[in-house]
């Protein structure tokens, strides 16, 4: 089913549109809960969250680009339950390694303009992202959007560890050089 035809599922209150989003996008949404929290059940949780919310918030909206929406809805329930939990442990583990990696890309957040600064760093990652080549911004997407592990994007890519970790140590590199140069205070 084409994803107009799902939203459209949405629109008219239909049940269907769950089955069908699930069916369609389940496992991607899966995949991306599972590479932030490590933890099945937290996972699944997460994709039925995504469910609801996208349940409650069609209508009145109508995304174009349902797949992405999607992920970035679960992706942030993600990241949020982890950060929850970490505050709840305090323990380590590969999320935040990942999100460690880039601390010196990113400047730390500051108080009330907050929401306006976040929206313009977004904005300057963005455009650098479409400075980069193909490969290079796959990698940086797969590592730091997706959470995949260094094993996972190696072979994904067919390369070695060693180069997935040296690309991605220029590219966050060149991310800093970028955003100093557009004024961002790291």
């Amino acid at each position: 089913m084409e994803d107009a035809e799902i939203i459209g599922l949405y629109w008219q209150r239909d049940q269907r549109a769950i089955d069908e989003t699930h069916g369609k996008y389940g496992g991607f949404l899966t995949t991306i809960a599972w590479n932030i929290l490590r933890s099945h059940g937290d996972a699944e949780e997460c994709v039925n969250d995504t469910y609801l919310r996208a349940w409650n918030a069609i209508p009145p909206a109508r995304p174009s680009a349902f797949r992405a929406w999607l992920g970035r809805i679960v992706r942030n329930l993600s990241l949020d339950r982890w950060k929850r939990d970490r505050a709840a442990r305090r323990g380590g583990g590969e999320m935040e390694v990942l999100l460690g990696e880039l601390d010196a890309c990113v400047p730390a957040p500051r108080g009330v303009e907050r929401t306006l600064e976040d929206q313009e760093i977004a904005a300057l990652i963005s455009a650098f992202l479409r400075t980069l080549s193909q490969e290079s911004r796959a990698l940086f997407l797969r590592r730091y959007w997706y959470g995949q592990d260094i094993g996972e994007i190696a072979g994904a890519l067919g390369c070695g560890e060693s180069k997935v970790k040296s690309a991605l140590f220029r590219t966050r590199k060149a991310l800093r050089h970028y955003l100093e140069d557009e004024g961002v205070c790291l």
